[in-house]
Order: structure tokens, then sequence, then C-alpha cells
């Protein structure tokens, strides 16, 4: 319960940056609609080279279409790209508020702009790493689908402050990687229990809206009402995308804010720095 109640402050403070600049939230909506395009303009050439190798892979385990793996690592890497591009305008935007700024869209989005050959280079590794775990995946037994699992949360774990490190760092995407790992054996330690904490306090109000949703949706069925029943379920899905949107910029402002705290020594206007020392359990 302490470190929960721990990473639900860590939760508001991050809350209330958000509060103050509520366009924060835009980034991880053009992050969403911008991958949209992404999946639309990759859904048909993707479902049909997939069905061609489900079919040989069914036939033949050992083979693999090239033309397929091809495609495949296209998408990851177009879709990691666009997603990495609006998380680093994300925590640009969100440094600023942190140094007492008032950051607009504009400016994050600039700011990623002038760091797009990192980005992009950023995002051939992400998409090589991820291609790399997917594969192993298809081809391990369920003993080794957990050990690739780790090996994924681990590479997230290293990777957790890449994204800040491009914002405000003029440096390559190798370099950031090395980066963000020596900041987490510095500071961090073994356990993310704020990072956690936020997601589980998010996933708790998410099952809250959805058992409010539910139950007003079955109450509106009870009253034989098609348009009460429509109109719960487009506030229900509403109210789903605002808080996704409301999560996703939460992360992205808590991980500028460890990012500076780790830099500086202090997080930024909203946070305290007692609190996020606390939130995580040092390394021996």
């Amino acid at each position: 319960m302490g470190k929960f109640g721990r990473s639900w402050a860590l939760m508001k403070a991050s809350a209330t940056i958000l509060r103050q600049d509520k366009e924060l939230m835009l980034f991880p909506l053009l992050a969403g609609l911008a991958s949209l395009v992404v999946v639309a303009t990759f859904a048909w050439p993707v479902y049909t080279l997939f069905a061609h190798h489900h079919a040989d892979f069914e036939g033949q385990r050992q083979h693999v279409s090239p033309l397929f793996m091809l495609v495949s690592f296209l998408f990851y890497f177009v879709q990691y790209g666009v997603v990495i591009f609006f998380n680093v305008a994300l925590a640009s935007a969100a440094m600023i508020r942190l140094d007492g700024g008032n950051p607009t869209l504009g400016d994050g989005i600039r700011t990623a702009m002038g760091k797009l050959p990192n980005i992009i280079g950023y995002a051939l590794i992400a998409a090589t790493v991820g291609m790399i775990l997917r594969a192993l995946q298809e081809r391990l037994g369920f003993i080794g689908r957990i050990v690739v699992g780790l090996l994924g949360l681990g590479w997230t774990v290293a990777t957790f402050l890449v994204v800040p490190v491009l914002a405000a760092q003029d440096v390559g995407p190798i370099d950031a990687v090395k980066r963000s790992t020596s900041l987490l054996k510095q500071t961090w330690g073994e356990n993310l229990i704020g990072n956690a904490g936020i997601g589980l306090a998010g996933g708790i109000l998410t099952f809250c809206l959805i058992f409010a949703s539910a139950v007003l949706f079955f109450a509106a069925a009870a009253t034989h009402s098609v348009a009460l029943m429509v109109v719960v379920g487009v506030v229900a899905v509403i109210a789903m995308i605002a808080l996704s949107l409301f999560q996703t910029a939460m992360h992205g402002v808590y991980s500028a804010a460890l990012y500076r705290y780790t830099q500086n020594g202090d997080p930024g206007q909203g946070f305290d720095r007692a609190l996020l020392e606390s939130a995580f359990r040092q390394k021996n």
C-alpha cells in the first residue's frame, strides 16, 4: 500500500502538469491517428502476405517468405517511427513546462522535427529488436516464449529514458540507448515501482469506467431505448479514449520529469524530489 500510495502521488503530480497544459494530450492523440493511417496503409499487403505466410508456415515451418519479412519489418519501422516522433514531441513540451515555460503543440513538433534523423535511427533499432523477438516467439516453445517475454521487458526497461534523452540531447540513437541504460543503473535500481504504479492506477480507472459503462448500458437497455443505448455507448468510447490519452500523456510527463531529475537532481515544477526518490528502490 505504501508503494501504491507513492505511485498514486506521482500520478497526481503528472495530472497536475496535464491540467496546466491540456494540449500535451494532443501528442498521443496525433500519434494514435497517425498509427491508424499506417495500419490502414499496410493492412491489405500485410493481410495478403500473412495468409500466404501462414499457409507456408503450416506446410513447411522452416520456410518464411522474404517478402513477408520485408513488409513486416517496414510496418514495424514506420509504426515505431510515428510513435517515437510524437513521444519525443511530448517529452520536449513536458520539459518546457517543467522548466516553468508554457509549451505549445508547435514547440514539441518543431523539436521532434529537429531530431528526426535520430528518431528514424532509433525506430530502425526498435523495429529490428521487435522483429527478432517476434521471430523467436514464433519458433520457441512455451518456456522459450517466457524467456523472450523477459528479454522484451528488459529492453523496455533499459530504453525507458531514450525518448527524453533524444528530446533533450543531440545524440544518435545508439548513444541514446547507452545513456538510457546508464541512467537506469545510476538512479532507478532494480524495480520501476513508480511507473508500474501509474500503470496500475490507470488500469483500475479503466476497469471502473468499463464497469460503470456496462451498468449504464444495461440500464438503458432495460428502458428499451435504442437512442439512449447508443448515447451511453458513444460516451463510454469517448471516455475510454480520453482516459487512454491522459494516461499516455502522464507517462510522457513522468519520463521527462525522471530524466530531468537524473540530470539536475530536480524533477521540475509540480514534482516533489523526495517523493520521486522514494518511488524507487535503490539498487544495492
